[in-house]
């Protein structure tokens, strides 16, 4: 048996492909803060309280809820397994190749588009000024010089992160104390004078029911908004000491996201004055006045917070998309090391970067900028890409806890045979809220990822290359169910689909097919010893701190 000592010790120098370990617990923390706080809190709120009215306050607590249930799973599987990319190599121990392969695809999918959402939020943010207004159509598109100005950003991204993971740290911390300050401050500064308890119940409390509390939760930015919590699993590879700080920057970063974004949100509501929503807030408008805080800072007689709020919407986007060009080139290291992709994505310079899987990252973000031009058009698709991927932790969690109870474990999860199966539920639901014309453009981003991972993992297994993926479909026979049947229920579903299940019981019936699926996986998993042999394969390899 290979201990979380044994990954962790062995050591190689940079030229020879390793990560350097020189991240601590604030490091770890803020490269989670500063992915959840990013463009979700400009606009988070607002969205919600369109789709839900001041019930909003409930979904931003649900959606709490279910990031707390995840991260908590990550939280021990980070602890036993401090590995770089760590959300794409827990499915490939339980499971074997393909249902790594497959999950791999989803966690590199969620990190490379966000990089570009960001930039788009930051030229969209940035057209409250003259000289930039020219970089966007009216409705949101890039144009030419706005395109020319997203490919300079994500370069500036790339950049920093070839300077190494140690500059990294510092400057994302730096722009995270930043991120938390200015909201918190908005908060402080709009409530103190600007607070009416009966916008909450002026125009009904809940207005469009419970459809509109679920719907909020997966198409209004608040589930994209927790994200992020996963950016120090990570970086586990390069932790100075993860068994003791993976688990408290997870659940720690968790909190810090979820107590801002619920203030956010009920200060929204309690600070707008009532005209702007007195014909209901589906029809939430103010006129002339671009941004959501900002605009409401100016209506509310505070033009100076106004200004700050509009530089912060520079600053946040961006620490994010740099934090998440850095998981990217994470994540393919990750597939490297499980074979599925070639090895080049797992060679590091001589600063410890990834240097490959940076380039790739930033030709992606291009591309995505020509059938994505808009920030409102990828969100959708990267909640749900986002939460499918955490999927595979619940899966994992329950296979380690059959298969290898003994294992260390710096973090144990209390009750986790009742969280593991629950969270795993949960992330179906949210999956399924995002509506079906989200979710049939999913499945094609996954089949592409097919095509692509499969064609390399067929050409290295006939090539006969020693890193060629064993493809376990005996382990993995129930994931081609699990994928094809939450499609399915989506299409007729009542969230943009054919509306044949109602409300509850398409709840119902998601709830009993995750459950089926959970056990089902959980019984046909790779045996320890198969277990055993994947992390022995897939050991990360460190540099020495310096």
């Amino acid at each position: 048996m290979v201990s979380v000592d044994r990954i962790s010790e062995v050591t190689k120098g940079p030229d020879a492909g390793g990560l350097r370990r020189d991240v601590g617990l604030i490091g770890l923390m803020w490269a989670s803060v500063g992915s959840i706080i990013g463009s979700g809190w400009l606009y988070g709120a607002q969205k919600a309280v369109v789709t839900a009215g001041p019930a909003a306050v409930v979904s931003w607590v649900i959606g709490a809820v279910a990031i707390v249930l995840l991260a908590l799973v990550h939280a021990e599987l980070g602890g036993m397994f401090p590995v770089a990319g760590g959300t794409a190599r827990y499915p490939h121990y339980a499971f074997g190749g393909l249902a790594g392969m497959s999950f791999g695809w989803f966690a590199w999918l969620q990190a490379a588009t966000v990089a570009p959402i960001e930039v788009e939020a930051m030229i969209g943010y940035a057209g409250h000024w003259s000289w930039a207004r020219g970089f966007q159509h009216t409705d949101g598109t890039l144009t030419a010089s706005g395109l020319v100005v997203a490919v300079l950003l994500m370069a500036v991204f790339v950049a920093v992160n070839f300077l190494g993971v140690r500059v990294l740290a510092h400057t994302n911390s730096a722009a995270t104390w930043w991120k938390i300050g200015v909201p918190l401050f908005a908060i402080f500064v709009i409530a103190a004078g600007n607070f009416h308890p009966g916008n909450f119940t002026s125009e009904g409390f809940a207005p469009f029911g419970a459809k509109g509390v679920l719907s909020a939760i997966s198409s209004s930015g608040i589930i994209f908004a927790l994200l992020g919590f996963e950016q120090a699993i990570q970086l586990a590879g390069e932790s100075r000491n993860p068994k003791r700080d993976l688990p408290r920057a997870t659940l720690g970063s968790v909190a810090i996201g979820a107590v801002i974004y619920v203030l956010l949100q009920v200060v929204f509501i309690a600070a707008l004055p009532h005209s702007t929503f007195a014909h209901g807030w589906a029809h939430l408008h103010y006129t002339g006045i671009s941004g959501p805080w900002a605009g409401l800072a100016t209506l509310v007689g505070l033009g100076w917070l106004a200004l700050i709020l509009y530089l912060d919407a520079v600053i946040s986007p961006g620490g994010t998309g740099l934090i998440y060009t850095t998981a990217t080139s994470r994540v393919s290291f990750g597939l490297a090391g499980n074979g599925y992709a070639p090895k080049v994505f797992a060679r590091t310079d001589r600063r410890g970067v990834p240097w490959f899987g940076l380039i790739v990252s930033f030709v992606t973000g291009v591309v995505c900028f020509l059938p994505f031009p808009s920030w409102q058009e990828l969100v959708g698709f990267i909640t749900s890409a986002s939460v499918l991927m955490y999927a595979g932790a619940p899966l994992a969690y329950g296979v380690f806890a059959d298969r290898l109870p003994g294992r260390e474990r710096p973090y144990r999860l209390p009750a986790g045979k009742v969280i593991a199966p629950l969270s795993f539920v949960v992330a179906n639901l949210i999956v399924y809220w995002a509506g079906w014309d989200t979710l049939w453009r999913l499945g094609v981003a996954i089949v592409i990822g097919y095509v692509l991972l499969g064609g390399y993992a067929w050409y290295a297994v006939r090539s006969g290359l020693p890193d060629a993926p064993r493809l376990d479909w005996r382990a993995a026979r129930w994931l081609p169910v699990y994928l094809l049947g939450l499609g399915v229920i989506s299409w007729q579903g009542g969230f943009g689909g054919q509306g044949h299940l109602g409300l509850w019981w398409d709840m119902l019936v998601i709830t009993v097919f995750s459950l089926v699926i959970y056990y089902w996986a959980l019984a046909t998993a790779s045996r320890p010893e198969e277990i055993e042999r994947s992390i022995e394969e897939v050991a990360v390899v460190d540099a020495p701190a310096h």
